[in-house]
């Protein structure tokens, strides 16, 4: 069974159809492409998937530890802790903490003590922040950031603030990891950067992973299936090799260089 399942997912926005009918399956542990023109849909499929918004019809389901849940409906943080954590197009990190609050904030919602605990600093507060603490830092670690966890976000370079934001969707834990777009803004030595972590991270932490990017360098090195979006609808699905060969994807988007790189 797929660990995530979309079926004829659909979004109007009054008389827009932004999304239609999409169907797509991740199976555990695979990295998937997204891709397409902009306005295609792709990120609005990502805020169907996560809640942000409401399908206007179809469903998604999240297969984890053996049980299925259909996830479409419901609320983003309820979403979160069934096991979906996202990353954004534009960075959302909260800026004004520090980088490693920001990791620590997020881990939040699996505390197992209470708020009489955590006023007035019981034992089972001071384990529980100490857990927190070294999940974090080990985290921040993978990510390179270690040595920067006091330093306020909005102090980061703008590669490291992307990072930031891997390494606090990989807090909650996740079975499912959605990045949008997380090489936008990259200069080429960061984005091979970025290429070999996220490759790191999904085969370390069996991770499922599904990607919105337009540098196709990217996408063709490290994803193992491509959906393309066109006009909210999937034009075509398959291997890199099939996805760059597809006449479809090259009119819609990739174009005769591209296809032929």
């Amino acid at each position: 069974m797929s660990i995530l399942t979309v079926e004829k997912l659909t979004k109007s926005f009054g008389g827009l159809m932004a999304v239609s009918g999409v169907n797509m399956h991740l199976e555990q542990g695979e990295l998937v492409g997204l891709i397409g023109p902009n306005g295609a849909g792709k990120t609005t499929v990502f805020n169907l998937l996560t809640g942000v918004y409401k399908p206007s019809s179809g469903s998604v389901t999240l297969n984890r530890d053996g049980k299925s849940q259909v996830i479409s409906g419901m609320k983003p943080y309820n979403i979160c802790k069934m096991g979906l954590a996202r990353t954004f197009q534009n960075i959302r990190l909260f800026r004004d903490l520090t980088v490693l609050d920001n990791v620590r904030i997020a881990m939040h919602k699996d505390v197992s003590y209470g708020l009489p605990a955590a006023f007035l600093h019981l034992p089972s507060y001071s384990r529980e922040e100490k857990r927190l603490r070294d999940k974090s830092m080990e985290l921040l670690k993978i990510m390179g950031l270690e040595s920067k966890k006091d330093e306020l976000a909005k102090n980061l370079p703008y590669g490291e603030q992307r990072h930031l934001e891997i390494a606090r969707a990989m807090a909650t834990d996740p079975a499912v990891l959605l990045l949008d777009e997380p090489a936008a803004g990259m200069n080429p030595a960061e984005t091979a950067q970025l290429t070999e972590l996220i490759g790191w991270i999904r085969q370390n932490y069996n991770l499922t992973v599904l990607l919105i990017e337009h540098d196709m360098s990217l996408v063709m090195k490290i994803c193992e299936r491509i959906y393309v979006l066109d006009y909210g609808m999937v034009i075509a699905d398959g291997t890199p090799d099939q996805i760059r060969s597809d006449k479809r994807v090259i009119e819609a988007y990739l174009g005769e260089d591209a296809a032929n790189a």
